[in-house]
């Protein structure tokens, strides 16, 4: 992507309390984004190499998204707030619904149950890094323009399909649209005009920037220092999870912050590399 003056951030933010706004001006070099999201086979192969284990793994759990259970009774209790969650011994990389599950059919499809501290251990291994969240939001838009997703500013619907987010009513009944329960193969829909997969939707991707609130109000000072305490990163791009009504966040300018050692069914994460000036 070519870099030059740019910007982040929306003034019309839907989810204030994200810190989707306000816009700001920005400067970036020229730099690369790898157009899909990095796949199952590819970080079976970087584990393979290094040996690496993941914190998913050294933690011993993960969290999932109960519906994709096949056996319910392994759901252990909801999490506060968003009771479609659910905590699962033994959910990884490899077996993202806990023991017993496979990756087999998947090695397309992006690696999910992988900290961000994961996604840079990758990014390591393959002489790159994870993209800032100005170059995220520049490669989404195309360059330096205004456009609310990755393929303009048309609203998904029920029948009109760009990604891979929940249609239906969440999280209750998903209508399958766009043929997909959990997640799509990390080339599916139509790209960018950029040349870009799955931008929108899918799986939330992992930035390097570290989360913060740029607001003055008593709400934005208690979220940057929770931020701050937990060393919450900026993902960025919602995920098969993102519906209207519940998750407004497949916007370009919607943003979330997770801890770095955070790992679930709906998180991954796409490599950016530094262009040298030739």
């Amino acid at each position: 992507m070519k870099g030059g003056e740019t910007f982040v951030g929306t003034n019309d933010p839907v989810i204030t309390g994200d810190g989707e706004g306000p816009e700001r001006k920005v400067l970036l070099q020229d730099f690369h984004l790898e157009v899909e999201t990095v796949t199952v086979r590819r970080f079976a192969e970087f584990v393979e190499a290094t040996g690496h284990i993941t914190e998913s793994e050294r933690f011993g759990m993960s969290a999932v998204f109960s519906p994709l259970l096949k056996d319910q009774a392994m759901v252990t209790g909801g999490v506060s707030n968003t009771p479609w969650w659910t905590r699962i011994d033994g959910a990884t990389w490899k077996e993202p619904e806990g023991p017993g599950s496979s990756v087999d059919d998947r090695l397309h499809h992006p690696v999910t149950h992988v900290s961000w501290n994961d996604a840079m251990a990758f990014a390591t291994w393959v002489g790159g890094r994870l993209p800032t969240e100005a170059e995220w939001e520049h490669a989404a838009r195309g360059g330096n323009r205004h456009r609310r997703y990755p393929w303009g500013d048309d609203e998904p619907t029920e029948d009109l399909v760009f990604c891979n987010i929940w249609q239906g009513q969440f999280p209750r009944h998903n209508t399958l649209k766009d043929g997909y329960f959990g997640t799509a193969p990390a080339r599916s829909f139509e790209p960018s005009e950029a040349g870009f997969y799955n931008l929108s939707g899918n799986v939330w991707e992992w930035s390097g920037d570290a989360f913060k609130v740029r607001s003055l109000s008593k709400a934005a000072k208690i979220r940057n220092e929770h931020a701050r305490k937990s060393a919450d990163k900026v993902l960025k791009g919602g995920s098969f999870l993102c519906h209207k009504s519940y998750c407004y966040r497949y916007r370009i300018a919607a943003r979330m912050g997770l801890s770095a050692d955070s790992a679930s069914s709906n998180t991954g994460f796409r490599i950016a590399y530094d262009v040298l000036p030739s």
